[in-house]
């Protein structure tokens, strides 16, 4: 990327090579792998240099993006140090234009363990131990600590994993850019999806998607919120799905709101309670009930809704944000849960689960996107947004739209 960026601005390998200090060989080199690696040619090679084509001026802006993370990376890691120099900042930019030491920083923090970091990247662990010793050295200062839980990342080595994990996300993308061009949509999408988002929106546009690209490969990634927002910033997933958050936790963020999502009662559909007419919510207090885990925003809008009227929450029985758990427990018991009820659409349609006829109170929420300021989203994944457009304008009357 640092050579090919070089050629992109300079106009030609012998200008390049002056300006960035390296042989003009090695250069042509690096040009030669890339194109070969990316499958086109990057350049018009011309007598008088080299400009970049319709594949090279893509590639381009990713590597222009790439460069600018590598230079916020530095400055960052500068930044938290007591003596900064120019030699530091050299080591770092160097460190992050050097794909294999970025993949095993990455693994570690993830995986927080050298030989399963060494086995992913088919290394043994004594050259991954070496490795490790090696930019630690060139740094001046252990990047992770030895503790009970395994390898933690400090504070420094985290904030350069999270822009190494940028640098690979602009490279997936690349590959991607490339391929629009040649006029076919292709390549692979991360999507973190949230409860609300799993049941019918995200699958049906994930199918969709791929009637109309077959080259499309897509990831489903399920977590926590705050995990799923974490590997958002970091540039694992391209798009977050599901139940909007207060702005105080989305900075950084932009979200897009696209629907509406009530929570209603459910339980199995021959509950004794499924046939009456004047249900309150005091009626339920005496049931057993499954519900989300207390910090959970969907929990907190239940408890609320009873407070509302002057009845203590119910103490539930479980508690899980598990849909399959769920799923089960209702089916095979008289259990209650507080709900979205687009999330078992398919049984309540199918006649096995049924919305209790009981007002909740106020529990709607507002269901959309989250996606990261700044980020330049691929083809791919613009695919799979518009895709996911499409499935909300279709959905079914009961789940209230937002008004335009």
């Amino acid at each position: 990327m640092r050579d090919f960026l070089a050629v992109a601005e300079a106009g030609s390998i012998a200008r390049a090579a002056s300006r960035i200090f390296k042989a003009s060989s090695a250069i042509t080199r690096s040009i030669i792998e890339l194109e070969a690696s990316l499958r086109v040619s990057l350049f018009e090679r011309k007598p008088r240099g080299m400009l970049p084509n319709a594949y090279g001026e893509a590639v381009k802006r990713r590597a222009e993006r790439i460069r600018d993370e590598v230079d916020w990376a530095a400055e960052e890691f500068l930044r938290a140090q007591l003596k900064p120099s120019s030699s530091l900042r050299t080591t770092i930019i160097n460190l992050l234009f050097t794909g294999r030491k970025l993949q095993l920083l990455i693994l570690l923090t993830d995986l927080r363990n050298i030989s399963s970091a060494a086995a992913q990247m088919g290394i043994t662990q004594a050259g991954a131990s070496l490795a490790l010793s090696r930019i630690e050295s060139g740094i001046g200062q252990s990047l992770f600590q030895r503790m009970m839980q395994g390898m933690v990342a400090t504070d420094p080595a985290a904030r350069l994993v999270m822009r190494a994990k940028r640098i690979f996300a602009e490279l997936r993308h690349m590959e991607s850019d490339i391929s629009a061009i040649s006029g076919n949509v292709a390549g692979t999408v991360a999507i973190g999806t949230l409860p609300l988002g799993r049941t019918f929106v995200v699958p049906t546009a994930i199918a969709n998607a791929l009637s109309r690209h077959p080259g499309l490969r897509v990831t489903t990634i399920e977590s926590p919120y705050e995990q799923l927002v974490g590997n958002l910033r970091s540039g694992d997933i391209d798009v977050l799905f599901g139940a909007l958050r207060p702005n105080d936790s989305t900075q950084g963020l932009t979200t897009k709101p696209l629907l509406n999502s009530r929570m209603g009662i459910v339980a199995r559909a021959g509950h004794p309670l499924a046939q009456r007419r004047d249900l309150q919510l005091a009626d339920l207090l005496s049931e057993k009930w499954i519900l989300p885990k207390p910090n959970a925003p969907g929990r907190k809008l239940v408890d609320a809704s009873f407070q509302d009227v002057g009845l203590q929450p119910p103490i539930p029985s479980v508690e899980t944000g598990d849909l399959a758990i769920l799923r089960q427990l209702l089916n095979s018991s008289d259990m209650l849960t507080a709900i979205s009820p687009p999330q078992f659409m398919f049984e309540i349609n199918a006649g096995t689960l049924a919305e209790l006829p009981v007002t909740l109170g106020a529990t709607t929420r507002q269901i959309g996107l989250t996606l990261r300021d700044g980020a330049m989203l691929s083809p791919a994944a613009l695919a799979v947004l518009d895709a996911i457009y499409g499935v909300v304008r279709e959905l079914p009357n009961f789940i209230d739209r937002l008004e335009e």
